[in-house]
């Protein structure tokens, strides 16, 4: 137990809040309270969105790995989430739902599920709390009162802003952001409906619905539907209660959101909600921040099956993991298929050490090699160190490529007249175990018959794709037909892509 204990302190995470790192103590012992914003389920996910659900799981696995309880709460936000920085009143789930001509639950669902299925694909963990927006608009609009009655909010023709510049009376809006209020006056950019607003800078808790909206709710102020900052407040107030140890998600989230979260929950609280807010930087390609106005988007589904202008070949899951791994989760990461290749050719040697190191065995007639053996140790126990110093992933794996070295001399026979002895060995395997499966969560699934899989369907695709260009309906409908019989669907997209996924 005081082993336990002794790791749970010395774990140090960077709070973005108060800008430097600290040593993680939960509010209630032994006990791990986290709330990490989940994704808007109006398209599909993409690289950048698997950085942070990526991160926050190697959070998740490395605080039960220390022995805390943990109650994981991520969000889907299937209502709202219209942007203060663009069209205010545009809801994505809506519009989204009318281009694809569905309703928007069904788009809804479909969305949640394939995203459930890539996180599935990376081996993440499942969360303990899955919520909704939509199956929480009671507790929005109690949240919602309450900001109006103690008077931070105001209502006007239907929708509900937040008083900004009353609150930084009293509370350092901007903190978590460093935002100043005053510049946020001079670059707000004029929204719809901004001349219902006290100040450009007010954020909207409630929208009241046009006549078109097709997403709408009942509340005290007419039909509508809730602000995207509202959401996150009401969920994991109810979920982790009115303070909680750790609130996460992508920096591209501080502002506005994180920053409007922490004002709504202060108002309604009277506290700051997370003790320690966390963020993990972005993925770039080739120095430019990954957005449609760049166009340079790589959906999920596009990385696993190669269908994009700009990658060379398909990636496995773990291939993708194991590359946003190599990078400290703060650091930028920037993207090119030349470091994917390099990281697929790494987790292999990787793998590949790991499952020989399980099968080493001590020789009684060897002589222990007294420095090999300490590097062992010395690089074993600095794993925990790294770990423990917010997080670093990028040394704990370079320590772990050190003693791929070392395992591959042993295998090569370089080291033929020495061995290791029983008690390093044994740590070794279980260090090394610990952190391929249970903390950094790898498997050993990419790197070899998957790929062949993937390079099978793309032939098939192609076949099929020049079965249709040819009018060979035939051809195309047996490969559809056959492949749903095994398992593996196919899917048109209306950009031309096709992407499969297996039952």
């Amino acid at each position: 137990m005081f082993i336990f204990e002794q790791a749970m302190t010395n774990l140090k995470v960077y709070n973005s809040y108060t800008r430097q790192k600290e040593t993680f103590i939960p509010i209630t012992p032994n006990h791990v309270g986290m709330y990490v914003c989940g994704p808007t389920v109006s398209g599909e996910s993409h690289l950048g969105h698997a950085r942070g659900f990526i991160t926050f799981d190697i959070l998740y696995r490395y605080l039960l790995h220390l022995g805390y309880k943990v109650r994981y709460v991520r969000n889907i936000t299937d209502a709202g989430h219209f942007e203060e920085e663009g069209r205010e009143a545009e809801d994505k789930i809506s519009k989204k739902a009318v281009v694809e001509k569905l309703e928007p639950m069904e788009l809804v669902q479909k969305y949640t599920n394939l995203f459930h299925w890539a996180m599935r694909q990376f081996n993440n963990l499942d969360p303990s709390i899955e919520p909704t927006a939509t199956g929480h608009i009671v507790e929005q609009i109690n949240m919602i009162n309450k900001i109006i009655a103690d008077g931070y909010a105001y209502a006007v023709n239907g929708s509900v802003y937040f008083d900004v510049k009353k609150y930084a009376e009293k509370y350092p809006y901007g903190k978590l952001s460093g935002r100043k209020l005053d510049e946020l006056m001079e670059t707000t950019r004029d929204l719809d409906n901004q001349e219902e607003k006290r100040n450009r800078q007010d954020f909207a808790l409630w929208k009241s619905a046009p006549p078109e909206h097709i997403m709408r709710w009942t509340s005290p102020w007419g039909e509508g539907f809730p602000g995207w900052h509202i959401e996150c407040s009401a969920m994991s107030t109810k979920y982790l209660g009115s303070e909680f140890d750790i609130h996460g998600g992508g920096m591209d989230l501080m502002f506005p959101h994180h920053e409007s979260e922490i004002a709504q929950s202060m108002i309604c609280n009277h506290h700051l909600a997370a003790r320690y807010w966390i963020h993990n930087n972005m993925i770039t390609i080739n120095g430019k921040k990954m957005g449609k106005s760049y166009n340079n988007v790589i959906r999920l589904t596009e990385m696993f099956s190669g269908e994009n202008p700009l990658l060379v070949q398909a990636y496995h899951p773990m291939t993708i993991r194991f590359f946003i791994l190599q990078t400290h989760y703060r650091s930028t990461l920037d993207f090119g298929n030349e470091a994917l290749q390099a990281a697929e050719k790494g987790l292999k040697r990787l793998w590949d050490a790991y499952q020989a190191l399980l099968k080493m065995k001590t020789d009684p007639s060897k002589k222990v090699n007294e420095q090999i053996e300490s590097q062992f140790n010395t690089l074993c126990r600095e794993m925990d160190d790294f770990m423990n110093d917010d997080l670093n992933t990028a040394k704990v794996l370079a320590n772990m490529f050190q003693l791929v070295n070392h395992i591959n001399s042993f295998r090569s026979g370089d080291l033929e007249k020495t061995t290791l002895s029983a008690e390093t060995l044994s740590y070794t395997q279980t260090q090394f175990k610990t952190y391929m499966e249970a903390v950094l969560g790898l498997k050993d699934e990419a790197p070899g018959g998957s790929d062949k899989l993937e390079g099978i369907m793309k032939l098939l695709i192609d076949i099929r794709r020049d079965a249709k260009a040819k009018k060979d309906y035939q051809t195309s409908d047996r490969i559809r037909n056959q492949l749903t019989e095994i398992g593996i669907s196919l899917k048109d997209e209306k950009d031309g892509r096709v992407s499969f996924s297996m039952d």
